[in-house]
């Protein structure tokens, strides 16, 4: 077995990839224990309160310890990775992180492609118990299970009951107080999963104190169909974006006072601009529709009403004005909702502004929006027409005064120069904090946005 030295291990701390972050979520490895790597190599991707993000490793050496599996949530700062750069070879013993999402052996006899074996498919093995180096090569794995189950005095017995389980799984048990070894797996394989947590709950207090009356798991569906129904119910943690997306909005609604203005537009105009810039060899390649025009629409409305464009500073109690815009684009993504923004937008010709929406909208769908990106916005549009909605009421993105939500463009029936005829209508709703911005000036900011809307050729005299 090899041996390492203190001075010749280096540890990777889980680092704050984006301003004031507190954790992040391990989503995958991309190394394994041995692996050789290099400095600036991505060792990981992680899932903060913001966005996924890949990180680098800034060393050379070779990969000791994973310390923590995928799919845990880590505190920054805390070490993650452990790498020898000494130069020595790898180590043959299997690979050592915290005790809780440990292999059990039955699943490192089974993993293929001769990876580190992990449970149930997972890319890091862990176990702390590690930091106390065993005889044999199979014994930390062995032993990790005897002393979390403990009551046994034969090694070999814990090993065959040890409890299959994923790590999230795992640590809804801790969470929860259940006892692993007392949860009849319904999973393949014998694995336990969630349900079947969530299944023991009520029976799991009792048990603790009269092992005896184990087979009260037989009692466990009363109590817990009454909270759960896990045949007809799914449970999700909320974490990552949507956990801070929730924190960020209750924030927003209890302390900015908020106020929406309404107003139907007739947009035909308009879609026939957006036609016409799809055809102009300055818009080659580049996305042009409602929206952009939209956008350029708010970026005038504020230039003209340059107050809109303000943050409320109660610490401090002050007002505080924004000379430049930070365009904030709503986006839908699998990880939930996200509002990256367009920097210094008011500066951007509308070409450019086409080009930074194209960017900003593939980037989001693609689950690489950085942290940086969704920082430090002042306005936002939220475009809720693209799922067919009339309109809405937004809320105010945390330390924003205003955001504009743009229903869906139908064709009405509409009065255009004394004739009823069918045109292209949408409704714009803008909400604003009423502490910055009173009634006067948000309605200014709509009824300029919904005027160059109807008569876009005023973007060339306002702009």
């Amino acid at each position: 077995m090899t041996t390492m030295t203190e001075a010749s291990v280096r540890e990777f701390k889980m680092p704050d990839v984006g301003e004031g972050l507190t954790e992040a979520e391990i989503l995958k490895w991309y190394v394994q224990v041995g692996d050789t790597v290099t400095d600036g190599q991505v060792v990981c991707e992680v899932e903060t309160a913001k966005a996924a993000v890949e990180l680098p490793i800034p060393y050379d050496g070779v990969v000791r310890e994973l310390r923590f599996a995928e799919g845990t949530t880590v505190d920054v700062g805390t070490a993650i990775i452990a790498v020898d750069v000494s130069g020595g070879a790898a180590p043959e013993p299997a690979p050592a992180a915290p005790a809780e999402p440990e292999p059990a052996p039955a699943a490192e006899e089974a993993e293929p492609q001769g990876r580190t074996p992990v449970l149930v498919g997972y890319g890091v093995a862990v176990s702390s118990t590690k930091r106390r180096p065993r005889k044999g090569p199979e014994v930390p794995v062995a032993a990790a299970p005897a002393e979390l189950n403990g009551h046994g005095a034969a090694a070999p017995a814990p090993v065959k009951e040890r409890p299959l389980a994923k790590p999230p799984v795992r640590k809804l048990a801790k969470d929860l107080g259940v006892d692993l070894a007392r949860v009849t797996p319904s999973g393949p394989d014998g694995i336990i999963t969630r349900e079947d947590v969530h299944a023991a709950v009520a029976p799991a207090e009792p048990v603790v104190e009269a092992p005896v009356e184990a087979p009260a798991p037989a009692a466990a569906p009363a109590p817990a169909v009454a909270g759960y129904d896990s045949a007809r119910e799914t449970r999700i943690p909320v974490k990552g974006v949507r956990k801070a997306t929730a924190q960020a909005m209750i924030g927003s609604a209890f302390t900015a006072p908020h106020v929406t203005e309404f107003v139907t537009v007739d947009v035909t105009r308009t879609m026939k601009l957006v036609e016409e810039l799809k055809q102009d060899k300055e818009f080659q390649g580049l996305r042009v529709n409602p929206l952009l025009l939209i956008a350029k629409a708010l970026l005038v409305a504020i230039k003209r009403n340059p107050e809109v464009n303000a943050s409320w500073d109660e610490a401090a109690q002050e007002i505080v004005l924004k000379h430049y815009v930070n365009l904030g684009i709503a986006a839908a993504t699998p990880r939930g909702l996200i509002v990256p923004n367009i920097k210094d937008a008011q500066d951007k010709t509308l070409p450019q502004l086409s080009a930074a929406l194209g960017e900003l909208v593939s980037t989001a769908r693609e689950g690489k929006t950085s942290p940086a990106a969704m920082q430090g916005g002042t306005v936002t549009i939220t475009n809720v027409g693209v799922f067919g909605v009339d309109t809405g009421t937004p809320i105010l993105n945390p330390g924003e005064s205003a955001i504009l939500a743009v229903g869906a463009i139908k064709l009405q029936p509409w009065v255009h120069k004394g004739k009823v005829k069918p045109r292209q209508v949408t409704t714009l709703a803008l909400s604003f904090d009423h502490r910055l911005v009173d009634g006067e000036l948000g309605s200014k900011v709509l009824a300029d946005v919904a005027a160059i809307l109807e008569q876009p050729k005023r973007l060339l005299s306002w702009a």
